[in-house]
């Protein structure tokens, strides 16, 4: 079976973003499709492991932003490759507070959907949260942000949490536990920075 079928098929690209008890946390998602439009439903599906999953579990609500495709890969870096339970990903950016009082940024994306889930199906390693669209709107007319663009002009990798992620079995050397990033050397040196999400040396593994 050859699994690079999968990067034939058509993606966007999400920040899904969620509150619950005062928490606020969003991470980056390919897997956000229209179900139906009579009603207006939608399913996102995220990883167990995502802080931003648990948050959506408990108050089963969420918001879901289109990314542009000129948007800043430190925007990505942001929401992507850190934990929501370390840091507020919000901090020291612009956002604004939907209908369900969600947090959703406001610069870099194309449109939003605040969603109110009815279903959840855990579907092994994630979860699909069904839901019905309660306000949506259009933010900017730009061009959208597909996955293929991430990977192609945006040099963008897949994180190991996302639905899409695939070992490169192909490569050898050092690869970043957080993005996936490989670096193709023999030795590692103690001061390396990840290009890509810029966690350190003690996040890489031996490949």
């Amino acid at each position: 079976m050859n699994n690079k079928a999968f990067f034939k098929l058509s993606y966007g690209l999400y920040v899904v973003s969620s509150s619950c008890d005062g928490k606020d946390s969003a991470c980056i998602a390919n897997t956000f499709v229209q179900v139906t439009s009579e009603p207006a439903r939608v399913c996102i599906t995220l990883n167990k492991n995502n802080y931003t999953t648990s948050l959506i579990e408990n108050s089963c609500v969420y918001n879901v932003g289109v990314l542009l495709d000129d948007i800043d890969m430190d925007v990505i870096r942001r929401f992507g490759f850190q934990s929501g339970k370390d840091v507020n990903k919000f901090d020291g950016i612009d956002y604004e507070v939907d209908c369900q009082n969600i947090k959703q940024i406001t610069e870099g994306i194309a449109a939003s959907f605040s969603v109110k889930v009815i279903s959840m199906t855990d579907v092994g390693t994630h979860i699909m949260f069904v839901g019905d669209v309660i306000d949506c709107k259009v933010i900017n007319e730009g061009e959208v942000l597909t996955y293929a663009n991430y990977h192609n002009k945006k040099n963008g990798t897949t994180p190991k949490n996302a639905s899409s992620y695939q070992a490169d079995t192909s490569k050898h050397g050092w690869r970043c536990t957080v993005c996936g990033f490989i670096l193709e050397a023999d030795e590692l040196p103690e001061d390396f920075i990840c290009p890509v999400c810029k966690q350190p040396s003690s996040v890489f593994e031996k490949i």
